[in-house]
């Protein structure tokens, strides 16, 4: 029985390591649709969506998966578990911008 916060951390943080390129995709479409087109950009913005769909949606049912069996196992509180679960997941993506610059 999955007792700390251990296993949640590191499944979540493994997950987090494939799931820099939809965390990208999703920051890249976020960026783009509320600043807006460039100028000179002549390809529309709709059909990045399917790419996304493809790539977020799998990734997306995976974590999904994986978390709500660890949840099960685990004594954690749900109030607790789901936001350590998103903060291990981002930590891959965070170590990328911040080595970057």
């Amino acid at each position: 029985m999955t007792r700390r916060w251990q296993m949640a951390l590191g499944a979540n943080v493994l997950l987090g390591i494939p799931g820099v390129i939809p965390i990208w995709l999703l920051w890249f479409l976020a960026a783009n649709w509320l600043s807006g087109p460039e100028p000179t950009d002549n390809d529309p913005m709709v059909l990045w969506l399917p790419i996304a769909a493809i790539i977020v949606g799998p990734y997306a049912m995976l974590w999904w998966s994986v978390n709500r069996s660890i949840r099960r196992r685990s004594v954690l509180t749900p109030r607790t578990y789901w936001p350590l679960s998103a903060l291990a997941t981002f930590l891959p993506s965070m170590a990328l911008i911040i080595y970057s610059s």
